[in-house]
């Protein structure tokens, strides 16, 4: 259902100018697809979709010319399990403890990843703290995490 469902996404903004997440939602709708905006949200990100100007000075949703290939993800997966050594949550706070000297690559790789909700990252030697916009983004992204590293 979701490969179905991200499909009609492409297919859909390479059709229309969709310059939002409720747009895109209704327009899933109209094709019969019964979706929240939570799961949208995650398929724009699984699908690196990114927003574009167009010629008229507004915004549209297109594929993102930079997308990561699987082996390179994959990798980078691998090297954030093996660095990474616990995650945990104070409200919107993110702390990732790592092996030491690893805390800034750990931060790095995590902005690169454009994760929905972090506003931005701080690094220390072992200890990197991730700023995320809410709490429940915070326990999302640990959550996430914490699957990853199992």
């Amino acid at each position: 259902m979701k490969n179905v469902r991200q499909n009609e996404i492409l297919k859909i903004i390479q059709a229309k100018e969709i310059d939002t997440q409720e747009q895109l939602l209704e327009e899933l709708r109209i094709r019969g697809y019964s979706t929240t905006q939570a799961t949208i949200s995650r398929d724009i990100k699984e699908l690196r979709l990114v927003k574009e100007l167009t010629g008229t000075g507004s915004y549209r949703y297109t594929l993102s010319d930079r997308k990561l290939s699987s082996a390179s993800d994959t990798r980078l997966r691998n090297i954030f399990k093996e660095g990474v050594v616990s995650v945990d949550v104070a409200q919107n706070i993110v702390v990732v403890r790592t092996m030491p000297g690893l805390a800034s690559a750990a931060c790095s790789a995590l902005d690169a990843m454009d994760i929905d909700g972090m506003v931005g990252s701080l690094a220390g030697d072992d200890t990197g703290i991730l700023i995320m916009r809410d709490n429940s983004f915070a326990q999302q992204f640990s959550g996430e995490v914490h699957k990853l590293l199992r």
